[in-house]
């Protein structure tokens, strides 16, 4: 969840998957939904540059979670709370995202927002490393969403992947990492990070369970289901 670092004058080589004004314009279209709470988390994001997954890719996790019904989502990674806000109307009255963070602020952030948009009750949010949390709860999942530092994506996968029910989501944000994946000479934010998300990348495509697909919508959605027996 570390802050990323945009294509800039300084920078020119990253590259920017889909045109900023397409992104305006799709942004644009959701305004009409807009909530409260959701731009106060939003407003604070940009203030601390805060790398959260933006509303485009906060609709299309709630509609890929409305798809399949889910009512059991796991998050690698909720910060204070912004994914999981989608994740929660998503799920219902009944539905569960459990959320993971090492930072235990970020869970009264996120407690005090999601209980403003009356969801606060469908959150378990547990502090510390966001793969103990998971080895610790129990269950198959609808979905499991990665968005922890990015040289663990390899990891992350191959615990989440078989803890997805068949026909449920594996979701990773920032998988084309501003367009690193793509060229021979980058300046990565942290060593090896550009490496894992790679390798991340090659595993869950050449998965033989799993039908997978990546969204360029902002930085990059991978979008893999379990495939039924």
């Amino acid at each position: 969840m570390n802050p990323i670092q945009a294509p800039t004058r300084e920078n020119p080589a990253l590259l920017i998957p889909v045109n900023p004004a397409i992104e305006s314009y799709m942004r644009g279209l959701l305004s009409q939904t807009d909530h409260p709470v959701l731009t106060e988390m939003e407003a604070l994001a940009q203030q601390c540059n805060f790398p959260i997954i933006g509303r485009l890719v906060g609709a299309f996790i709630e509609t890929l979670a409305k798809t399949v019904s889910a009512r059991r989502v796991f998050e690698f990674g909720s910060g204070y709370g912004y994914s999981a806000y989608w994740f929660a109307k998503a799920v219902g009255l009944h539905g569960k995202v459990y959320c993971s963070d090492g930072n235990p602020d970020y869970r009264e952030q996120a407690k005090n927002y999601l209980s403003s948009a009356g969801l606060w009750d469908r959150v378990e949010f547990n502090t510390g490393m966001a793969q103990d949390i998971f080895a610790h709860t129990d269950g198959l999942f609808d979905i499991c969403y990665n968005d922890v530092d990015k040289g663990d994506y390899p990891e992350v996968w191959k615990m989440a992947k078989d803890r997805i029910r068949p026909g449920g989501l594996y979701i990773a944000d920032n998988v084309l990492w501003h367009g690193r994946v793509a060229l021979d000479q980058f300046e990565d934010i942290v060593p090896g990070w550009t490496e894992a998300i790679l390798e991340h990348n090659h595993l869950v495509f050449s998965d033989p369970e799993f039908d997978a697909f990546i969204n360029p919508t902002r930085d990059g959605v991978v979008v893999a289901r379990r495939k039924s027996d």
